[in-house]
């Protein structure tokens, strides 16, 4: 038998054929490209709420609590639990106020030291003792001597407030012995037995050191 051969095909289908899968080709492609866009654009948009959580989750700090501080109170002088005197203006130095506050300072520095005198005299009795050892009689009568010479020196200071107490009666307290100008409340609160102002007290250390 005979085999029939396919009778060849023209160009023309060819090229209709050839161009019918270009178009097809070009027309997938921008399908793939959208596609890949929008899923990208998805998810951008689903991982941007995450950032927006983890804000949200992040703990708040506390407000920052106001710390108000009190004003102190305390002396700055020798004697403790008396405050410094705040002085108004136009206020008269050395009114009766003022008296009575230094007033209240000095007769309570001096029976501190009263005090203290009478701590270090029973003191001394009761720990007297003769030590056989001679290094212990020693160290015992070094103690001794260094505490009465601090009392001997609160003794001279007790005169001194005693003066000072006198000086208030008279009217004379918180008064330059030398110029006669107010010594000042600063300067009594720190040393309540001050009888010079500052500028007659340095120029009087002055001549200490020359004259030593």
């Amino acid at each position: 038998m005979a085999v029939k051969k396919k009778a060849p095909k023209s160009k023309a289908t060819v090229k209709k054929k050839t161009v019918a899968k270009k178009k097809t080709v070009k027309k997938a492609a921008p399908g793939k490209a959208a596609a890949k866009k929008a899923t990208a654009k998805k998810t951008v948009k689903k991982a941007a709420p995450k950032k927006a959580s983890a804000k949200k989750a992040a703990p708040k700090k506390a407000p920052a609590r106001k710390t108000t501080r009190k004003k102190s109170t305390s002396q700055i002088g020798p004697v403790p639990g008396i405050a410094p005197y705040q002085a108004k203006k136009g206020e008269e130095y050395m009114n009766e106020k003022q008296s009575a506050h230094f007033n209240d300072i000095l007769l309570a520095w001096k029976r501190g030291l009263m005090e203290e005198v009478d701590r270090t005299v029973h003191h001394m009795q009761d720990d007297a003792a003769n030590f056989p050892d001679p290094n212990d009689r020693a160290t015992q009568e070094s103690e001794f001597s260094m505490e009465l010479r601090a009392r001997d020196r609160e003794r001279k200071l007790i005169k001194k407030i005693d003066e000072s107490i006198r000086n208030l009666d008279n009217s004379e307290f918180g008064f330059c012995e030398a110029c006669g100008v107010e010594i000042g409340i600063k300067r009594l609160e720190a040393r309540p037995t001050a009888t010079l102002c500052i500028d007659c007290k340095v120029i009087d250390e002055i001549r200490e050191k020359q004259m030593g």
